[in-house]
């Protein structure tokens, strides 16, 4: 499977005439599985057609701030949405305007709101390519961060012979692979995520549950597949979806049944984060019947769940074990008895006292507390939370 399988790849055409070529890029992005989406310069419009690259990539092509029907064009989501953002051919003109930050078209303004990867790949004639302005401003791009890939030798528009071509498609998605593959630092480390809720039935109609929407545990899982990871993820009832090759998805609904999967996939794991929100009790007794209601109080008689956490604990050996922490009052202190209690090299604790954080939300303000120190972060989107996690395991157990 390519390393562009499930990616968001955003292209960015400028007004030279190797745009022609974009449509072959966007059709072999797609061919790898890749999501692809077009913005273009206006004077792109003159070398291919937006029809053209919007068939091909299923996604409406947009050049300027506004649609036809005079609705706002977001540049920020547009960034945000990308995994990487490939700006070829790069004109003279837009290198320019990259370099010094002139955001005087909706590519540029993409091109400032992004925090993905950025690819580009010049042409421009002989004279141009090679003037002293150019190479500055190349220069300048590579200290901020952009990957330049490098211009061919070649035929060029004006009949003159020599550097300027840009790189063909097959070669632009080969920078575009190696740049995936550089991050897939978990290559060959299997993961295990619990992600969700669990219901503990009462009768064939009612549950004990919470309001876990598994939206962190399944963030975690979908940074770990693009980290390389083979990541095996038992999920309670949740309404997302996840689709990848190197995904084991289990589905449950009870702690019984989570607790099982569990245990029957740790020792097989280098990796093991316990991300869902286990019902902390269950009913001694299921009525296989619909209990009708008789009187104004009824009572049910309940008993603990299995501490899913503790129990792979108790057989850990080489994983690496992370745990989560709801907590509304004394988060820190209780976060750190877990963290003893249950065998964990670390545990990520969050708060419903924090706002925006905890379940439902798409944002989510956690600390990372092991065994010496603790580190707090802002409140963020999910996935980004998932990543920050990722980064702080990889870097303090060195997993890479």
């Amino acid at each position: 499977m390519s390393v562009l399988y499930n990616k968001n790849v955003l292209l960015g055409v400028t007004g030279g005439i190797a745009a022609y070529k974009i449509s072959f890029l966007t059709r072999l992005l797609i061919r790898q599985g890749a999501h692809v989406k077009v913005i273009m310069t206006p004077q792109a419009k003159a070398f291919v057609a937006p029809l053209t690259l919007s068939t091909l990539s299923k996604h409406p092509v947009h050049s300027t701030f506004t649609d036809d029907e005079d609705n706002w064009i977001n540049h920020v989501n547009i960034a945000k949405w990308a995994d990487l953002f490939i700006i070829a051919p790069l004109t003279a003109t837009t290198l320019s305007k990259l370099s010094y930050g002139q955001s005087d078209n909706l590519l540029i303004a993409t091109y400032l709101s992004c925090s993905c990867p950025v690819m580009t790949a010049p042409a421009m004639d002989l004279d141009m390519y090679q003037h002293p302005t150019t190479r500055e401003n190349l220069d300048k791009l590579k200290r901020h961060g952009v990957h330049i890939i490098p211009s061919e030798t070649g035929e060029l528009a004006s009949g003159l012979e020599g550097e300027g071509r840009m790189a063909e498609p097959e070669t632009i998605l080969k920078h575009a692979e190696d740049r995936f593959e550089q991050t897939h630092i978990l290559k060959g480390h299997k993961v295990l995520i619990t992600a969700g809720p669990t219901y503990e039935p009462i009768d064939p109609v009612r549950y004990i549950g919470n309001h876990s929407s598994g939206k962190m545990g399944y963030a975690l899982a979908d940074i770990a597949l693009q980290l390389g990871a083979l990541v095996t993820l038992i999920s309670g009832p949740t309404h997302l979806e996840l689709h990848h090759n190197n995904l084991d998805r289990i589905n449950v609904r009870t702690a019984d049944e989570m607790n099982q999967q569990a245990l029957e996939h740790f020792e097989e794991s280098d990796i093991c984060i316990a991300a869902a929100a286990v019902a902390d009790f269950q009913p001694t007794e299921f009525s296989s019947k619909k209990i009708k209601k008789k009187d104004d109080q009824m009572g049910i008689q309940l008993k603990p769940t299995p501490d899913i956490l503790y129990n792979l604990g108790k057989i850990k050996k080489e994983q690496l074990l992370v745990g989560f922490a709801l907590e509304t009052n004394d988060g820190i202190k209780n976060a750190r008895s877990k963290l003893k209690k249950k065998n964990l090299d670390a545990i990520i604790l969050n708060s419903l006292a924090d706002s925006g954080a905890g379940f439902g939300h798409d944002t989510n303000k956690i600390s990372i507390i092991d065994k010496t120190n603790e580190t707090h972060f802002p409140l963020k989107k999910k996935k980004e939370v998932a990543n920050d996690i990722f980064e702080h395991l990889i870097d303090k157990y060195e997993l890479a």
